[in-house]
């Protein structure tokens, strides 16, 4: 018999990892190798666009960018995200944190990643089986800041805002935290 009755929800960039550095260099390449004359600016990028859907940040890279090259763009990205792992830092204490509330807390992550990039990184650092639900941009029809990622994640287990916890670091995250009326924890200086 379960007795779990909360819910820690867990944004992925910039919250459990830092993957900025991923994100850029992934980005970067698969515009460079689709052969789009466009180049990321790093400090824009980590500052404004990581952890966004590419939807929004990718025309103001490109400005007349098409929906089938941003398609393109994304895909070619999410194929050679692997490549860049060893860019990425695991947020330690987070995970020491999870380790010890997952006796009483269903453990979920709600992000703008895709899910193929979501499983990469899990597996690379081995921490896969922590995490009970899985919701990524694939499982959504509206993006953070939209609520929509956190609700789904509170329905799934039947858990109330009282008893859920969400951890994020961006704006557009902690806006849809507020809309939920959720506890969240901002997560400063993993991006």
């Amino acid at each position: 018999m379960n007795l779990k009755n909360k819910l820690a929800i867990f944004d992925l960039d910039g919250t459990l990892f830092d993957t900025k550095d991923v994100n850029y260099n992934a980005y970067q390449n698969a515009i460079k190798m689709l052969g789009i004359d466009a180049e990321i600016d790093y400090n824009n990028f980590c500052n404004l666009y990581n952890g966004k859907n590419y939807r929004e940040f990718l025309p103001k890279i490109i400005p007349d960018i098409t929906e089938e090259q941003m398609k393109n763009i994304h895909n070619f990205k999410k194929n050679i995200y692997t490549q860049y792992l060893d860019k990425a830092r695991k947020n330690e204490l987070l995970f020491l944190m999870i380790q010890e509330i997952k006796k009483k807390f269903y453990i979920s992550i709600v992000t703008n990643a895709s899910k193929k990039n979501v499983k990469d990184i899990l597996e690379k650092f081995s921490v896969k089986n922590l995490f009970d639900l899985l919701i990524t941009q694939e499982d959504v029809k509206n993006p953070k800041p939209s609520a929509e990622g956190f609700l789904k994640a509170m329905n799934y287990f039947n858990i109330s805002k009282e008893n859920t916890i969400i951890f994020e670091d961006s704006e557009i995250g902690i806006q849809a935290a507020d809309k939920v009326e959720a506890n969240y924890v901002k997560v400063y200086g993993y991006n």
